[in-house]
């Protein structure tokens, strides 16, 4: 689970690093990475929300 959240944050990094590089003009920018950041916490919340369903699942199951 760390090596996914690790990926994912890696990724968000050289994304935006590449769209930094890559852009002249500045306009956009703050949409850009809050976008970015949106994204990134979204998925974040989808793998806890994963996680929690997961362990709940096999908790409740274990219940006799």
């Amino acid at each position: 689970m760390l090596k996914l959240l690790v990926l994912l944050q890696l990724t968000a990094t050289s994304m935006y690093d590449d769209l930094r590089r890559t852009r002249h003009d500045e306009r956009g920018s703050v949409t850009t990475e809050h976008v970015l950041w949106a994204v990134a916490v979204i998925a974040i919340v989808g793998i806890v929300v994963a996680a929690v369903t997961s362990y709940v699942t096999s908790q409740a199951g274990k219940i006799k």
